[in-house]
């Protein structure tokens, strides 16, 4: 899936912390079960003799491959990936697979221009924007995937990220980080939780929470109205740097925008030839007009 974005601009913000890590490549490698303890000795007397780089060495004697440099140099950037065939979450999560490839380069540049636009206040202050929901008009478009997608890659910046699913009528972030989804958003806003027994960190991609939805409510745009859900982002803005709430159809119900109203941003998700012009545009007017701003828009290509 290609991915065009409207208000981006080109490249991303590098891994934090430089070479923050001074573990040695080989030993993330052989920790990590990609190289024998025997291998490594070949590679370093090799990386000796020739005057080469470790993972140079590596690659020219067959006995690493690309990915496994790739993995080595994440962990020593911190810059946290998973490994292909890894079962903890869904493969729909392609910032955490597949970091290189040019759809999450695209999704790095969003990441930056919403650094540069949205989330720009200092910690602590009273005017720091740390929540965005993202919107989109209907059913499909690939909302819950930017929504996950970006919170990745959030994370993998340093950021301290929450992703919450705000969506109590059709919800998915449960599904594609693997959770359970017996306790969330709904059973804090009903009283039945506390945030502690219902936020989940991420541990393989450091940085990352989740509060799923939860059961599905009768009632969920009530439930979204209550002064406890202003109370919990108030909360939650006191212990993380980037909020994202993915959020129901806005074209269907009026939750998405009554969460956009308390953020006063929103992203817009579109996919090519599901999403009518039409309905975007309007979605779009009708945040204008509410005062709420558009921080960017998404279109998803197949």
């Amino acid at each position: 899936m290609d991915m065009n974005a409207a208000y981006i601009v080109p490249g991303g913000r590098p891994p934090p912390g430089g070479a923050g890590n001074d573990r040695a490549m080989g030993a993330i490698l052989v920790d990590a079960g990609r190289l024998t303890p025997e291998d490594a000795e070949i590679i370093l007397r090799n990386q000796r003799d020739e005057g080469l780089r470790f993972g140079d060495a590596a690659l020219r004697l067959g006995l690493l491959s690309e990915e496994d440099i790739q993995f080595a140099l994440s962990r020593q950037f911190d810059y946290p990936y998973l490994a292909p065939g890894d079962l903890s979450v869904s493969k729909e999560l392609v910032a955490a697979f597949s970091p290189f490839t040019p759809l999450v380069e695209q999704l790095r540049a969003l990441r930056s221009q919403l650094m540069l636009r949205w989330f720009d206040g200092e910690p602590g202050s009273s005017s720091a924007r740390r929540i965005l929901p993202i919107l989109s008009p209907g059913h499909g478009e690939g909302r819950s995937f930017i929504a996950a997608n970006l919170a990745v890659v959030f994370s993998q910046l340093g950021e301290r990220t929450l992703l919450i699913d705000a969506d109590l009528r059709s919800p998915h972030q449960a599904d594609i980080f693997h959770l359970e989804n017996r306790v969330g958003l709904s059973s804090i806003l009903a009283g039945r939780a506390g945030l502690a027994d219902a936020v989940v960190r991420i541990g393989a991609l450091v940085d990352l929470s989740v509060l799923p939805s939860g059961p599905i409510p009768p009632n969920p745009q009530e439930l979204l109205s209550r002064p406890q859900f202003n109370s919990l982002l108030n909360d939650v803005a006191c212990n993380f740097d980037v909020i994202l709430l993915d959020t129901p159809a806005a074209a269907l119900y009026a939750d998405a925008s009554a969460l956009a109203g308390r953020a006063g941003g929103a992203v817009l998700v579109a996919r090519k030839g599901m999403t009518l012009a039409a309905d975007l545009a309007g979605l779009g007017r009708s945040l204008q007009q509410a005062g709420i701003a558009v921080v960017g828009t998404v279109l998803n290509d197949d």
